[in-house]
């Protein structure tokens, strides 16, 4: 079988992206699944270690232009995505907050959804990078039905054919019936009744507090948070370093790390390059057709 092509985008040129994105395109165990493709921006040693700019923040921005283009194009498989710096793209008059919106824009994905991916814990974002604030206008149930809907769909890639989706609940105690907040009663539940009568195998919503525990014990496939920290606190106190962020709902595979850029120890080499290489491997199999639900 021919080793799929994974493109590599080096993401922000101050940050670790260009180390661990180099360490992974070398590492023994990408190059047996797959073949790298490293994007890097011309010259880009002119990028100071650790120092914000819009300079940098427009590099990182052409090279995900360029590594999307060719996956559409054909010319590689998969994308696998080094962290962008988010301040650098804002001063780089960028209107997009990270890559999952850039994403959906440049591929015309009309709803994607961010998944984390590790062998303790899946979750989903049903919100992503909003104030906290923000939260309950954006959680409506509109919206939470499309992440479910979009979440079930795309899990049987993963070797889940029936994925067990648990939802978190946005109140402590998923609410308590109304008496800490009616967001579970108005937009949540009718959302998850609505995406049941579909056939959908989801549940909730569930406290915050201990859905995350009975996910790693088995009893759901995944889990759908309300919002950013809610989900991934749990991803990363489990398996910080080793999981992997999947976009999913875009006509391309995409994958990323786990972490940012980490400013304070760009260009010392002491990066660990785990979660890079985790996000290559993940999308090479995904290109492949090969994860199966053990590695899942």
């Amino acid at each position: 079988m021919t080793r799929p092509r994974v493109a590599i985008t080096s993401g922000d040129p101050a940050g670790i992206g260009p180390e661990i994105a180099a360490m992974a395109a070398a590492d023994p165990r990408v190059v047996e699944v797959c073949q790298p493709v490293l994007y890097q921006p011309p010259g880009h040693a002119r990028f100071p270690a650790g120092v914000l700019s819009a300079d940098a923040g427009r590099a990182a921005f052409d090279l995900i232009v360029r590594a999307v283009n060719d996956a559409l194009g054909g010319e590689v498989d998969a994308v696998a995505t080094a962290p962008v710096n988010k301040e650098a793209f804002r001063l780089a008059g960028l209107p997009w907050a990270g890559h999952t919106d850039l994403l959906a824009h440049l591929t015309g994905a009309p709803h994607v959804a961010m998944m984390f991916h590790s062998d303790a814990l899946r979750v989903v974002l049903a919100t992503i990078h909003i104030p906290l604030g923000a939260v309950p206008a954006a959680l409506t149930q509109a919206s939470l039905e499309a992440t479910i809907a979009l979440t079930a769909r795309e899990l049987p890639r993963f070797g889940l054919p029936r994925p067990r989706i648990a939802v978190a609940g946005l109140n402590p105690h998923a609410g308590e019936h109304g008496l800490f907040g009616r967001e579970e009663l108005d937009a949540i539940a009718p959302a998850i009744a609505a995406c049941r009568r579909r056939g959908i195998d989801v549940s909730g919503p569930f406290p915050g507090d201990t859905i995350f525990v009975r996910a790693t014990r088995g009893e759901f496939d995944l889990v759908v948070a309300c919002y950013h920290d809610q989900g991934l606190i749990p991803v990363k106190l489990l398996a910080f370093g080793q999981a992997v962020n999947v976009t999913l709902g875009l006509p391309i595979i995409r994958t990323s790390v786990d972490h940012g850029t980490a400013f304070d120890i760009a260009g010392r080499g002491t990066a660990d390059p785990g979660s890079m290489i985790g996000a290559v491997l993940l999308a090479a199999r995904l290109a492949s057709g090969q994860v199966s639900s053990a590695e899942s």
